[in-house]
């Protein structure tokens, strides 16, 4: 369940290098993780993937497979065991932290044997345009798991639980084949024709047993691991109607919250909106066009702030974004490679903090760094997290009234000591904006906490005061 100013911090990165180890790191964690405001973890998929040791957990093999069998040449997956994902999960829950399981349900990848059936070629830019000709494929899609010898589960998938994949091992060509008298989904995204099709076997949820083993496993992982909730993966490629009664069930089954959030990666907020409308508002999304904001934002020099929040799903449908600066796939080097400028993280990350409404995600590359890319712990963003849990509470008076310079203020609560905040953003010199805080700060001085100002600022009788910012910078106000 979402908590009052919690924060969701996505503790990997693309390219981390955790030895197999990264469930007892977390463990280790989750003291100091709760001290300073982390709320819930976004852990990385946990369970065996084609790329054994090395896979980040995106190929999927076997979602049963927790750690616990060897199969890919490991039995740990790339973060530990079984066991070790199981503690972490308690480990977190008793210093009060949620654990959102990242679920990747799309496709499967790395299959124990191969079948012989007949496919079309579609076009890889138009998916529903299909070549006449019918031809005999050779196809990765009969998954055993001779590992697992069938604990769990003895659901063997074959290639009628797909409907298309891509690469054909006769002719050792990769092209998109859909299966013979299959039909892409509906209710996924239009792009490319239709989007169903993204990678590896495609699981086809038109198939009533597909749909059943999902569920079943859903439940099996839920009481197997303990989770708080999800993380959905690309869930434009799936049938929107599958996930909205997936989680449903689940709810209702254990009466959890289960809070879950689905990545539906596109900078149309209108999209987003039908999602959320096709799935009856049981799942929030992350908020991919203010994400697409804050890097147009830090790479534009004529970027107009006073619009950054425009078209976005934090300003149209607050209780259903959760907002994120970056993540694992726009870090450099990955397919939606779009990483904010660093001169900017910290106007983002105030927005996506220090604002009333969303529920922000703190990327793990920007508080540890990115060592394969040289990039370094993001500077004040320990800062900003102790913000949010300390000062950000209230009500907020927008001043988004200037291309150059925009600011907000909190005027902070009763119930949180010497609460209440001021933040002003520029992207172009140095700038002042005159911003009401509250009278019940007339009088009081106020200081920059990121330290970039280094002046006091006196709150008026009217509980107003001239808040400053230097060029191309933020700067955070609290009561000195």
């Amino acid at each position: 369940m979402k908590k009052i100013n919690g924060i969701i911090m996505q503790y990997f990165e693309w390219y981390m290098n955790c030895n197999q180890n990264l469930w007892n790191d977390i463990a280790s964690n989750a003291e100091e993780l709760a001290s300073l405001g982390i709320t819930a973890l976004w852990l990385p998929p946990a369970y065996k993937g084609i790329g054994g040791k090395d896979e980040v957990g995106y190929g999927v093999y076997d979602v049963y497979d927790l750690g616990e069998f060897d199969q890919k040449g490991t039995v740990k997956t790339k973060y530990g065991s079984k066991d070790e994902y199981l503690n972490c999960i308690q480990v977190l829950n008793q210093a009060g932290i949620e654990a959102y399981a990242d679920i990747v349900l799309n496709h499967k990848m790395g299959a124990d044997m191969l079948q012989t059936i007949p496919a079309n070629k579609v076009d890889w830019g138009n998916h529903n345009l299909e070549e006449a000709k019918q031809e005999t494929v050779r196809v990765a899609t009969k998954f055993t798991f001779p590992g697992r010898k069938h604990k769990y589960s003895d659901f063997e998938w074959n290639w009628t639980h797909f409907d298309g994949i891509d690469y054909d091992e006769n002719s050792k060509e990769h092209a998109i084949f859909k299966f013979k008298d299959k039909d892409w989904s509906v209710a996924v995204d239009e792009e490319f024709g239709n989007y169903d099709y993204l990678m590896g076997a495609d699981l086809d949820f038109g198939n009533p047993e597909v749909v059943e083993e999902c569920n079943r496993w859903g439940k099996w992982y839920l009481e197997e691991t303990k989770v708080n909730g999800f993380r959905l993966d690309a869930v434009k490629h799936i049938n929107a109607l599958f996930y909205r009664d997936w989680i449903r069930n689940l709810r209702k089954e254990t009466g959890d919250d289960l809070f879950t959030v689905g990545e539906y990666w596109s900078g149309d907020v209108s999209k987003l909106h039908r999602y959320i409308t096709e799935t009856d508002g049981e799942i929030s999304l992350f908020d991919v066009p203010l994400h697409y904001n804050f890097y147009n934002a830090s790479n534009d020099p004529n970027y107009d702030l006073s619009q950054i929040l425009e078209h976005t799903l934090l300003k149209e449908n607050s209780s259903k974004a959760v907002t994120f600066v970056d993540n694992h796939d726009t870090q450099p080097g990955q397919s939606l490679a779009s990483f904010v400028e660093d001169w900017f993280k910290p106007a983002a990350y105030s927005i996506i903090l220090l604002r009333t409404e969303g529920y922000p995600c703190v990327f793990y590359g920007d508080f540890y760094g990115i060592p394969h890319d040289n990039i370094e712990p993001m500077k004040d963003l320990k800062t900003l997290i102790e913000l949010r849990k300390e000062k950000a509470y209230g009500e907020e008076h927008d001043y988004f009234d200037n291309k150059n310079l925009i600011g907000w203020t909190r005027e902070g609560d009763e119930e949180h000591l010497q609460s209440g905040l001021a933040v002003v953003i520029s992207n172009a010199g140095d700038g002042e904006k005159r911003m009401y805080i509250g009278t019940e700060f007339a009088g009081e001085k106020f200081i920059d906490s990121l330290g970039n100002c280094e002046d006091e600022i006196l709150i008026d009788e009217q509980g107003y005061g001239n808040f400053k910012v230097k060029g191309k910078s933020t700067s955070v106000w609290v009561e000195g």
